[in-house]
This record gives structure tokens, sequence and C-alpha cells, in this order.
């Protein structure tokens, strides 16, 4: 596996790394010996950047990774992150009945310490805000980060869901090694002031749904496909309407992955790979086979001409439908 730095004075980390998600939260039912399975396996391949949160299944993700990270942990960069909840005080979705997002100091020192709990280790190699409440300044919140750092039990910090301007204020406290932000052929919002930003204060872009929620995958052709439980049923791009729409972008990637005798989701992967070295890919499965399938998505180089012809075949404004239902659209860019 392929080495990429996370951040400019960062460790170096798998090029394609884990979202860790899907095991226990958002696309369907759990299975958690075929995760264990699947963590082990990626950690086999050299995948060591597992990235999970806390609000996943309600801390049920972290106490999934904790046996496997507890066992291997010296081949392990864990990032996982913080700031959603719910009004009964347990982690909520963005969108999710009751939810609100909390980037106070005080939420960030407990939450970090709940964390490494469930997680049973004694330190956090990235910690992220998830989402940032705009009523909290992000000077406050990254105070407390820095803090956690200065007490050993985070290495580095992380954003989600930014704005540029929040980056720069942040990075004033103290550096920020990386910027979690949606990153694929069909969205590709970021490549603008927000990967410039990036750039110039040295902080990685980890790229989460690099595979458009698996529509870039070829798999999903039906609304019918998507399982009980599975978030995407409400989600704007797979509406009616919408989502045939966006499968008809698909068919350029699927004819250049042919040329290259690769899957959809690997060309999709190699493309935003070619984006820049600072580009951290982190698509998600539970799976062991498409976990194999991604991961050797770091060995394929596409031509120049290739990677031309997957970006147009996504024009940005071609995409139907946000990303999030509105009430999550609401938590980003502050």
């Amino acid at each position: 596996m392929r080495r990429r730095r996370m951040g400019a004075h960062g460790p170096e980390v798998s090029a394609i790394g884990l979202g860790c998600m899907g095991m226990s939260f958002a696309y369907g039912g759990a299975d958690d010996a075929e995760s264990t399975r699947t963590l082990h396996r990626a950690l086999d391949l050299g995948v060591n950047h597992l990235d999970t949160a806390d609000m996943y299944g309600q801390g049920a993700n972290e106490r999934l990774l904790a046996p496997v990270v507890r066992q291997r942990r010296d081949e392990v960069f864990l990032a996982t992150k913080f700031g959603n909840r719910t009004s009964g005080g347990s982690f909520g979705g963005t969108g999710a009945p009751g939810a609100y997002v909390d980037s106070s100091a005080a939420w960030a020192r407990q939450a970090c310490d709940a964390s490494l709990t469930r997680l049973g280790v004694d330190t956090i190699d990235l910690y992220y805000l998830h989402r940032r409440n705009p009523d909290t300044p992000i000077e406050e919140t990254v105070g407390a980060l820095a803090e956690l750092v200065a007490a050993g039990k985070v290495r580095l910090i992380g954003l989600s869901e930014v704005s540029p301007a929040t980056l720069r204020a942040a990075h004033a406290v103290h550096p920020v090694a990386a910027v979690q932000m949606e990153y694929s052929l069909f969205t590709r919002d970021v490549e603008g002031e927000m990967l410039a930003t990036c750039r110039e204060l040295g902080a990685a872009l980890v790229a989460y749904s690099p595979v458009g929620r698996g529509l870039l995958t070829g798999a999903i052709t039906r609304r019918d496909q998507l399982a009980a439980g599975d978030w995407r049923a409400g989600a704007p791009r797979f509406a009616e309407g919408n989502l045939d729409a966006n499968l008809k972008l698909v068919d350029e990637v699927r004819a250049v992955a042919a040329e290259v005798g690769r899957t959809p989701a690997q060309a999709a992967l190699a493309w935003l790979l070619a984006q820049g070295e600072d580009i951290l890919p982190i698509p998600g499965t539970k799976r062991i086979s498409y976990l194999e399938e991604n991961a050797a998505a770091a060995d394929l180089r596409l031509s120049a001409e290739q990677l031309a012809r997957l970006a147009a075949a996504v024009p940005p404004d071609a995409v139907a439908g946000e990303r999030y239902p509105e009430a999550g659209m609401r938590t980003t860019g502050h």
C-alpha cells in the first residue's frame, strides 16, 4: 500500500484509508463478525488509516474497533470525531430528531475521554471536530483540542465540513493536520478556496464518500436495492428522478474503468488520488471484497486523457440533489 503524509508534519498513512461508519450506522444492518474480519484484512493489506466517530451507532462503532485496535495498535492510525449530540445527551446524526451540534470546550474534553474509554486506547491519533456550532468561537474549541494534545490524549487535530475562514482561525490557535470533507467525482465543492487553504496551511484533505455513497461503484441501479434502514433512502441524490439522472453520469466512468480493466469504484478512487498527494480518500465498507477492491485502486495510474474524461463525465452542476437533506446541510460550511 502506498503512503501519503497526514498533513505537513504528520506521519505517513495509507494512501487509501477505511471509513468505518457503515459497519455500525446508516447503511442497513450490522454484521460485527464480518466487520471485524474486514478490519483485520485492512491492516493485513497495509490500510492503516481507520476513521470512526462517536456518533456512529451511538458509540457502537468505536466499541467495534476497540479489540482490533488494542490487538494491533502499532499498525493503526486511528481517527475519530466529536460534536454531534442529541437532546438526550447521546450522539446524533445530522438531521436526527433532537440532534444538535456541540463544539464547546467542555464537550470536547468530555467527548474525548469517552471515546478513549470506548476505544480502549490512551491516545487518539487524529481527533476531529465533526461539525461546528457557529455560536461557539472556533478558537474556544481548538484551544480545548490543543489542551488534549498537550495532555497526550490526542496527537493531531482535524476539522470536518468547515469553511476556509474557520480553518484559518483554527490554525492560528493550533496546527490543523487534516480537514475532512466530502470529495468525489460527484462532489467537487472543495476544489476552490477550501483545497487552496488546506494546501497553504499544510493540512491534508481527507475525502469521505469518495465513491459517491455507492453511486460511483455501479452497484446501485435502483432505489429498491437499498436495504431497510439505509440512510440513502432519504438522501436527495437517491430520490426518485434524481437517482436516474445521477446514474446516467456514471456511464463514462464505467467506460474508462473498462479500458483499464478495473472497476468503476477503482477508477473513481484513482481519479481522486491523482488530484494531489495531499488527498487521502477513506472509502467505507463492511465487507472484505469491497475493501480489497478499494485498496487495489492505490496502484492504479490513469493517463491525463483518462483523468480528463472522468472529470468531464460528471460536471459538478449536472449532479442532481444536495449531499444531505436540508437539516444536514445546515450543519455544514461553518
